[in-house]
């Protein structure tokens, strides 16, 4: 069987003129391989040097199809996006010649026209996945768009979260991101994770006001035990890294930023941490970098935004309800007052919940649930 994925993962060549891209789906797609003869990945190439963050695929039976760059928040950004259309349609139209079933994830700029079209003009077998927050109330234009005609589709789609009213058709998934050999790891690093402090807290993602860091420094700069904090850690970029820095060393707080880093060394800090921090109003699915921290033993304090409150409450977590910075302050003060005990309770079921995130877990799905029926 031959499988086309259509998305809007960022690829780069590298210095070596190998095609590398964006770590979690580039991986995805690595333990996708050895079920297919052939998998063609259509997706955006820039012209500019890879992030650490960015895999090579490791199969041979996996082939790039490059799409020019597009997508944007600029009016003028949607404007190219709207004018690379034919060609982006010409690209998926051939490639889908080649094989028996596609995937689109969504929502990207593309989908917008992308899903139209597969929906009206393509009979191949295939679904889509909605790697956003499906339940948000209002989303941007092309979202609601996209969100609105996977609604109404024949086709199957994947999405975060289980939900009142869901269609018959939309299939609650779990994001892959873990190995079964690093389940196994989990456990160890958790038997000898110490839970009594000082703690080290982790955050990975975007770097900006909507994911929360700026109620995480405001939260630390206001939280008096200073020595129950060991380091805080920062992992991503943004275009106000600076200004946190600042503000870190105003406020005395023992911060790391790491920039982008690869994945091993993103699970080099998950391993270190007892706490993963994600206090976010941005539109979420469910971010992976949670199932990842939990599998580490990191006690995620996070936000309850679209599905996340699914997966994560007291038993393994913290929510951050209402989300603001004073309430992040609160849950540091809890986490003050809670023995060691209690804090490695919450972290291996949060270890228990992060079994459904395994690449083996999807793709036993993907293979029975939405290809096979």
């Amino acid at each position: 069987m031959k499988l086309v994925i259509i998305s809007h993962t960022e690829h780069y060549q590298s210095k070596s003129g190998d095609i590398v891209g964006w770590g979690p789906t580039v991986s995805e797609l690595n333990h996708l391989a050895s079920h297919f003869n052939e998998i063609y990945h259509v997706a955006i190439l820039h012209n500019s040097v890879p992030p650490p963050s960015s895999l090579p695929y490791v199969h041979d039976n996996i082939t790039f199809v490059p799409l020019p760059p597009s997508g944007g928040t600029s009016f003028l950004s949607k404007l190219k996006t709207i004018a690379r259309a034919p060609k982006t349609i010409a690209v998926v139209r051939n490639t889908l010649k080649k094989v028996d079933v596609f995937q689109l994830r969504t929502p990207t700029g593309m989908g917008v026209y992308l899903v139209p079209y597969l929906t009206w003009f393509s009979k191949k077998k295939g679904w889509y996945k909605y790697a956003g927050n499906w339940n948000q109330e209002h989303p941007p234009l092309g979202y609601r768009l996209q969100r609105h005609f996977l609604k109404k589709q024949s086709r199957k789609v994947t999405i975060n979260g289980s939900w009142e009213d869901q269609p018959a058709h939309c299939y609650t998934f779990e994001n892959p991101c873990l190995t079964i050999s690093e389940r196994s790891e989990g456990i160890s690093v958790i038997k000898q994770k110490q839970y009594d402090g000082p703690f080290s807290f982790c955050f990975v993602g975007r770097l900006d006001n909507a994911k929360g860091v700026q109620r995480i420094i405001d939260a630390f700069s206001k939280f008096e035990n200073k020595s129950m904090v060991a380091t805080l850690h920062f992992i991503g970029n943004g275009d106000q890294m600076v200004d946190y820095k600042k503000q870190c060393a105003e406020y005395q707080i023992p911060a790391i930023f790491h920039g982008f880093l690869p994945r091993e060394k993103v699970f080099n800090v998950y391993r270190d941490c007892q706490f993963l921090m994600l206090p976010s109003t941005a539109s979420e699915g469910f971010p992976k970098v949670i199932a990842e921290g939990m599998n580490f033993g990191c006690i995620p304090i996070v936000s309850n935004v679209s599905s996340i409150g699914q997966y994560i409450d007291k038993s393994n977590g913290y929510v951050v309800t209402p989300t603001t910075a004073e309430e992040l302050r609160n849950i540091l003060v809890e986490i003050e007052q809670t023995n060691k005990l209690e804090l490695l309770k919450k972290a291996a079921q949060g270890y228990a919940t992060a079994s459904k995130f395994t690449f083996e877990h999807y793709n036993s799905r993907i293979l029975n649930e939405i290809i096979a029926t």
